[in-house]
């Protein structure tokens, strides 16, 4: 089988549902698995509908009806039928959230959050499937809850492989066009899980590598990886192969392009990974596999924004040691600061890190107590793969330079705005 996935930028509206109608009859469609995230903005909405549930905000009723109107506008220009079984559907889907708003008893932010922002996929994948149906492909629709078991670390799940290889083996029907969610999981008692922002892709890697696959595709509004991010760097070039190795760091240094989690089992199992242009589905795109390290072989740009950079030191000019920075990694791990950067001295540490659940303020508090801490919010952390002095220059130009660190492969750039 081969394993298909498209992003939320693909599903958009109308258009772009037409549009993996074309690609699928250019590409083929038998013994496809698609894996489908949210269409457009969707999950941004919903995350303004979990913020307004428990602000208890007048505007909650509103938020939910924005999403609703999104949706049947794309239902009305797909369909011409209002009495089409998808209406029913997508109807009943609503009303589920809807239910789940207004009888939820629990408490915890993050278990809200995979059960609301999941029916972005669920609603999404419900249309799709209807539409190729209605076109004349005909799918099975797969509630990905059922096949993708985790824990119970909401919107951070860890899979339960064992059980996850059962379900996707007997019960997912080759020769035919099978529709599924991304990034959506579900818990021994069979509440929603989500696998982390960008999940989806992590989603197609577990099947292929469930289903033996051929290849994963990841389709997306690029020609391919390109070793730089076009919004931020002109000239930005595509990138033909890369192999894995070279792709998990790329991921790892947060390239967004590919998940960090999907490699891994694609990987173990040597199954390729494409990422191609929905808009020209025919071009050859960038092959992630087994083989050359990097072609063409450039230096690659990665950037993230709106980071952290904590500077700790000993409030005694004591040496930072070994026990001192487990305490603090245990520390940010229990916080959930992604760390991205390390640098240390004999008397100080510093740490470029993303607060994505804003627990910084909690840890500071924490850290403070036995060490000096200096940060400073809003830095851009540049990482160049393959280096040079002109790549360098590059990101430099204009910008107030606060940490440099360079290894062999790899030179990271932590900078603010002058």
């Amino acid at each position: 089988m081969r394993v298909f996935k498209f992003g939320g930028a693909s599903v958009k509206d109308a258009e772009g549902i037409k549009n993996v109608y074309d690609v699928l009859q250019k590409v083929g469609f038998e013994d496809v698995l698609l894996v489908v995230s949210a269409m457009g903005k969707t999950t941004n909405a919903l995350e303004v509908v979990i913020k307004d549930y428990f602000d208890k905000s007048v505007a909650l009723q509103s938020s939910v009806q924005e999403i609703k109107k999104y949706h049947n506008q794309i239902l009305m220009d797909l369909f011409d039928d209002e009495n089409h079984a998808v209406f029913t559907a997508v109807k009943t889907q609503f009303a589920d959230l809807e239910y789940f708003l207004s009888h939820n008893k629990s408490p915890n932010y993050n278990f809200v959050y995979d059960q609301v922002v999941s029916f972005g996929e669920l609603i999404s994948t419900t249309i799709l499937s209807h539409y190729m149906d209605y076109r004349g492909i005909q799918t099975q629709w797969l509630d990905v809850r059922n096949f993708i078991k985790t824990n119970s670390n909401y919107r951070d799940a860890e899979v339960n492989w064992e059980l996850t290889q059962q379900n996707i083996s007997k019960n997912v029907k080759r020769k035919m066009l099978n529709v599924t969610q991304g990034f959506l999981g579900s818990d021994d008692n069979n509440f929603t899980t989500t696998l982390g922002r960008e999940g989806s892709d992590y989603t197609a890697a577990i099947f292929a590598y469930c289903l033996n696959a051929e290849s994963v595709t990841i389709w997306k509004d690029v020609p391919g990886v390109m070793n730089a991010d076009p919004r931020y760097f002109e000239n930005a070039s595509l990138l033909n192969q890369i192999s894995y190795r070279e792709a998990i760091e790329l991921a790892f240094y947060g390239a967004t392009v590919i998940h960090p989690k999907t490699l891994q089992p694609l990987q173990k199992k040597e199954i390729p990974l494409y990422v191609k242009s929905f808009i020209n589905p025919l071009l050859k795109g960038t092959s992630v596999s087994k083989g050359v390290a990097l072609e063409p072989y450039l230096p690659c740009f990665i950037v993230k924004r709106n980071q952290l950079l904590i500077s700790l030191s000993s409030i005694d000019f004591s040496f930072i040691m070994e026990e001192n920075i487990s305490e603090i990694f245990a520390l940010f791990h229990q916080h959930k600061l992604k760390v991205n950067l390390i640098q240390n001295s004999a008397i100080s540490f510093s740490v470029c890190v993303e607060d994505k659940f804003d627990n910084f303020t909690e840890l500071n508090a924490i850290l403070s107590k036995k060490f000096k801490v200096d940060f400073s919010e809003n830095v851009t952390l540049y990482t160049i793969r393959h280096f040079t002095d002109a790549a360098a220059q590059t990101v430099e130009e204009g910008k107030n330079v606060i940490l440099k660190q360079i290894s062999t492969e790899t030179m990271q750039i932590v900078t603010s705005e002058k």
